[in-house]
């Protein structure tokens, strides 16, 4: 049986290029420079455009469901690993990301300070600061966090901001 690669089949971070009311623009393909897929050629010229739309800020509040998985939720000593993906979900919610409605393993954050988009990937969560959003980025800065460490160091790492 022939190998399959398992990042061939996930869709993952993407950058924006520009930004409407409800819709980005994200040209799709590869994930990071880092990412472990060989089958990723890292040039700009193999991007494809894709339209992602993300839900409004308003439809943020948290449904009973997923409030209930929020009340349900490990501890947040506990990896993250140890999470259901509906429990990750809610709590990217309850942290003010926006799930996109096309890519559902893509989700984005304005804070005042920072814009970012993060990505749920196999092994890692990938999380991109943006260079597009408020603050004096020069460029897009990447990070990988493991699922094996807590929910407590990913949330302080993430809104720690860039």
């Amino acid at each position: 049986m022939p190998a399959i690669w398992a990042s061939n089949f996930i869709s993952t971070c993407i950058t924006p290029s520009s930004t409407t009311a409800n819709a980005l623009h994200f040209p799709t393909g590869c994930p990071f420079p880092f990412t472990k897929s060989r089958s990723c050629p890292q040039t700009l010229a193999s991007f494809r455009r894709k339209t992602l739309v993300f839900s409004n800020s308003s439809e943020t509040e948290l449904s009973a469901a997923e409030d209930e998985w929020l009340k349900n939720l490990p501890d947040k000593k506990k990896p993250l690993y140890s999470h259901s993906l509906p429990s990750i979900e809610a709590w990217l919610k309850k942290l003010g990301f926006n799930q996109s409605k096309e890519d559902r393993a893509s989700w984005l954050i304005e804070k005042p300070g920072w814009h970012a988009q993060l990505s749920l990937d196999v092994t890692d969560l990938y999380i991109r600061y943006l260079k597009s959003g408020p603050g004096d980025l020069e460029k897009d800065v990447d990070r990988r966090f493991s699922y094996a460490l807590s929910r407590e160091d990913i949330e302080n790492a993430i809104l720690g901001g860039p």
